[in-house]
């Protein structure tokens, strides 16, 4: 073929497929990963697996509005159409100049998603779109159109027929078929079609007025008035059943002008900005809030820390729990489920798996906890960032009127990563510290994925990305409504705009009038031929380990450094001008009560605290050193008074486990305690002038004897003091929840790339006489090559594309030859196009006895 000779037209789909290059049958394959799984055979295959309906339905749900609207304009042309048509259906005779620019575009999406094939003078859209699509009495299309002059004609008796074409004027014929062809051309005929209807009366008018942009039905009397008789005498209105009626769709583009849509969006709607902020007052809010997670995080595992709560028979979080955490981490309960599903979501914490099967830190809670900061909430937000829990549908029911729980089942949305991935997307595209108005975000979502008339689907999708939107404020990802530095490092999303961004209408090409050709819609009338190189394509983005990293560096110098001192007041509290360091917090918690939180903790010293502190092993001496070392005030005299005297006390009264006793060398201190009326229930009485017996255990027993003011101290059997650290309970090792998307996920560039080239030898094999059959091992010997010989040979061959003959030995035992097109080599296992199976298949590397090159009547 010489370089000025077309290339000829496609006659299917598969043939469409096969004149593609690399780079865009990975377009097609990233956009609908479904084709691939499992790797088709050829590109024969992969057209028929394009055209099933699970798949086709699947790829017209996730196209934006325009594209679905050139897409249902398609599927009320001809079949095939011409781009000219496909023109005027969009752009109606008027030809709109921004409708005619953005065409191109959606053709573009509907051709690389092989919902289109073949050129601009034969646009065909696959069987199964059009099935999809076009009008049909019991499911009408979105276009509002109705069948044509021969749909609705099918069933008409002939004299039917002639009596309509005498009605207009037209002269009869010898069959129905060249009738219904007259009346067909005289309704697509403008000036004809004109003329005619310019003879009806008013109230005619009136009822094609009604009917034009849909629902194109109506319903008529056994004796219709008179000007409904104009309209079904002309053919202007066909019978379809008993009393229904239907304006032919030629008649109705006529009305129309030409359009199949009454409103086409070609343009995205704008998100628009609903405040401008500083960019360093975002940073610095979002900043704030991330801090804030983490420590409403932190709190909640150190609620949980001894064991947290039950877990419900069907899963998940009792009512009466959320609402306990609700309080205890100080948040309305909405809120407070989030954090307790994205400590979840980050793998912190899980249930048990005991008998009595409760909720508790995790192992990967302690490490998590000694990370820096910003490396903690960079772990928080990735987790978020691609969960399908979704926390905002806790307290509702399901489908079967069950209350949905934190943490039960029943959360996962597939769409919820999603969304929220576009909704911060649709952020990053504004000028920095631009916080969008909500409105315009959900009417450009609608736009990019239009309802699909499910209506509890559709309400989803908008509540997801409000939730979206409170999430990311929440866990400060965005700052007073706008996406913050750290928040766009996690998106990966390139760097900012300017302030002055251009209209989105004039990314267009220049208008086009009525009798221009678009130049950017030319290349579709060449496509290009297979070369080599798989690995065409856009580059690929970050992967979410390495946003991960940024967003933690991006966070780094937002947050607060650790401080290591705290002021110690007179009135016994301390207060922590700013976040502590682990150890500091640790003791703090441990000597004294938060009173309050905020930019600033306050802790307040009582004597059950300094007890507390006592009971875990520290010294009087130990406390003293601890406060003088970590205030930046002197230690107030009445906190040294409330130290010594709490550790005076302390251990004075010992209790140990007979079934419990009592024991003092103060007689005085006994016969006290047997005098107050607050031990009856203790059950008390005396064995020996130090020692007093009780019917209650030791810990029945300290707690009675702390209520009535006293500190008396746990001992061992062998008579020492035993020491009440508090026991962090941990679960056994737990992995983080795994989001349940809803389809197979985008494939990677290295399966795009071994896919495709595994397509593409099943396409060489399909087309070529198939290789002889492998001799019996009988009579030749197999390929035998060393371990590393064979590994490295398969793997030049996974690089190469070349084909290769390897010995194999099956399961059963059974030794052979294989021709084989390897297409990865990994985790022990070669996967490969089989040439003599003709499909792909996996081999155990260990079965594989050595490979050679292919021998001359194997080529």
């Amino acid at each position: 073929m010489s370089s000025d000779e077309q290339p000829p037209a496609p006659r299917s789909l598969a043939e469409a497929l096969r004149a593609r290059d690399d780079a865009s049958l990975a377009a097609l394959l990233r956009s609908r990963p479904d084709l691939i799984t499992p790797v088709p055979t050829d590109l024969t295959q992969l057209a028929t697996r394009a055209g099933t309906r699970a798949s086709v339905a699947r790829a017209l749900e996730r196209l934006d509005r325009f594209a679905l609207q050139t897409a249902q304009a398609l599927a009320v042309a001809g079949d095939p159409a011409t781009y000219d048509e496909l023109l005027g259906l969009m752009a109606s005779d008027d030809r709109d100049p921004v409708v005619a620019a953005a065409l191109p575009r959606a053709l573009d999406t509907l051709r690389e998603q092989a919902l289109v094939w073949g050129d601009d003078d034969r646009l065909r859209l696959v069987r199964t779109a059009r099935e999809l699509l076009a009008p049909q009495p019991r499911r009408p299309s979105p276009t509002g159109l109705g069948p044509t002059v021969k749909e609705a004609t099918a069933g008409m008796s002939p004299g039917r027929i002639q009596e309509i074409l005498a009605a207009v004027g037209l002269p009869s014929t010898h069959d129905s078929v060249s009738a219904v062809a007259s009346l067909t051309a005289l309704f697509t005929d403008r000036e004809r079609m004109s003329a005619l209807l310019s003879e009806l009366p008013a109230d005619s008018l009136a009822v094609l007025d009604r009917l034009v942009w849909g629902p194109p039905y109506g319903q008529i009397t056994p004796e219709p008035a008179p000007h409904l008789r104009h309209l079904l005498d002309r053919g202007l209105l066909l019978p379809t059943a008993p009393g229904t009626v239907v304006l032919p769709r030629e008649v109705a583009l006529h009305l129309r002008g030409g359009r199949a849509h009454r409103t086409p969006e070609p343009v995205p709607p704008a998100v628009e900005t609903a405040a401008t902020h500083h960019p360093q007052a975002v940073d610095a809010t979002a900043a704030g809030q991330a801090h804030t997670a983490l420590a409403t995080v932190e709190e909640l595992l150190k609620g949980w820390d001894e064991g947290g709560p039950h877990v419900l028979r069907a899963g998940g979080l009792s009512v009466r729990d959320l609402k306990r955490t609700a309080v205890a981490l100080d948040v309305p309960e909405p809120v407070a489920a989030f954090w307790v599903e994205l400590a979840h979501l980050a793998g912190l914490v899980a249930s048990d798996g005991e008998a009595d099967e409760r909720y508790a830190p995790t192992p990967a809670c302690d490490e998590w906890l000694e990370r820096p900061a910003a490396e903690r909430w960079a772990r928080l937000a990735a987790a978020w960032l691609v969960s399908t829990r979704t926390p905002g549908l806790v307290g509702e029911r399901d489908a079967k009127d069950r209350t949905l729980s934190a943490l039960g089942p029943g959360l996962d949305r597939s769409a919820a990563p999603e969304v929220r991935h576009r909704v911060l997307t649709l952020l990053a595209g504004l000028p920095v510290g631009a916080a969008p108005s909500a409105e315009s975000v959900l009417a450009r979502l609608r736009w990019e994925r239009p309802p699909r008339g499910v209506q509890r689907e559709d309400e989803l999708r908008e509540r997801l990305a409000r939730w979206a939107r409170s999430e990311a404020e929440l866990l400060g990802v965005t700052g007073r409504g706008a996406l913050s530095a750290h928040g766009r490092a996690l998106l990966g999303a390139p760097p900012p705009p300017a302030p002055a961004a251009e209209p989105a209408a004039e990314e267009h090409a220049e208008p086009v009038g009525p009798g221009d050709k678009l130049p950017v819609h030319q290349h579709h009338k060449h496509p290009q031929h297979h070369r080599p190189g798989p690995d065409a394509g856009p580059p690929e983005p970050p992967s979410l380990a390495e946003r991960t990293a940024a967003a933690a560096r991006a966070l780094a110098p937002l947050l607060p450094e650790p401080l290591d001192h705290v002021l110690l007041q007179a009135d016994l509290t301390a207060v922590a001008p700013g976040p502590l360091q682990r150890p500091l917090a640790d003791m703090l918690d441990l000597l004294a009560d938060v009173e309050s939180k905020g930019g600033a903790t306050v802790y307040r010293f009582t004597p059950a605290s300094v007890r507390r502190a006592l009971d875990a092993g520290h010294s009087a001496a130990d406390l003293h050193a601890f406060l003088a070392a970590h205030s930046r005030t002197p230690v107030p005299q009445p906190l040294s008074y409330l130290i010594d005297d709490a550790a005076r006390r302390h251990g004075h009264l010992r209790v140990g486990a007979a079934s419990s006793y009592v024991r003092c060398d103060d007689e005085t201190l006994l016969d006290e305690i047997l005098a107050d009326k607050r031990s009856a229930a203790l059950r008390l009485r005396r064995l020996a002038p130090t020692v007093l017996a009780a019917q209650a255990d030791p810990a029945t027993l300290l707690e009675g004897l702390r209520a009535m003011g006293h500190a008396p101290a746990a001992e061992s059997a062998e008579g020492d003091v035993v020491i009440t650290r508090t026991a962090s309970y941990r679960t056994p090792p737990r992995t983080a929840p795994e989001p349940v998307p809803e389809g197979p996920p985008p494939p990677d560039a290295a399966l795009l790339a071994a896919a495709i080239r595994a397509i593409r030898a099943g396409d060489r094999a399909s087309a070529s006489p198939r290789p002889p059959a492998a001799p019996p091992a009988t009579q030749g010997e197999l390929p035998r090559t060393s371990s590393a010989e064979t590994l490295a040979a398969l793997q030049a061959a996974v690089l190469t594309g070349e084909t290769l003959c390897i010995g194999y030995i099956d399961a059963e035992g059974t030794a052979g030859r294989r021709v084989v097109a390897p297409v990865r080599v990994e985790g022990g296992l070669v996967t490969a196009y089989d040439h003599t199976a003709d499909e792909v298949r996996t081999y155990p590397l260990h079965r594989v006895t050595g490979v050679a090159e292919l021998a001359e009547d194997e080529r």
